[in-house]
């Protein structure tokens, strides 16, 4: 998958509404500043952002990318991710943090093999 990041979020508190970024740093848990869920960061494409997603990530690219995607590794600016399942209720994907670092909007999404040092 290759894509481009067009917005980031943060939910810090359960039900209330999210905090839109130019640039964040992803930690192992997760986003900083957004509140611990099932899984440290979530994306989706583009076609699925509305209101009730609550995606860290928006990407331009398809749903059907990002499922295809399941089971490798993006890295996203500084930061590798391993996408993990699907969201269930929209076909986004957790993922899980490989590798911290810092995600700003525009930024490509790559493939990331284990070949690449960490």
């Amino acid at each position: 998958m290759k894509a481009r990041v067009t917005s980031i979020h943060t939910y810090p508190v359960k039900d209330e509404p999210g905090t839109d970024l130019a640039e964040c740093l992803v930690e192992d848990g997760g986003l900083a500043g957004d509140r611990r869920k099932k899984a440290p960061v979530y994306l989706v494409a583009t076609e699925q952002q509305v209101r009730t997603t609550r995606a860290n990530f928006v990407l331009d690219t398809t749903a059907a990318e990002i499922t295809a995607a399941i089971g490798s590794a993006v890295k996203i600016g500084d930061a590798v991710l391993g996408l993990g399942s699907t969201t269930g209720t929209c076909s986004g994907s957790y993922a899980d943090v490989l590798r911290p670092g810092v995600v700003r909007v525009g930024d490509l999404v790559e493939p990331w093999t284990e070949d690449e040092a960490l």
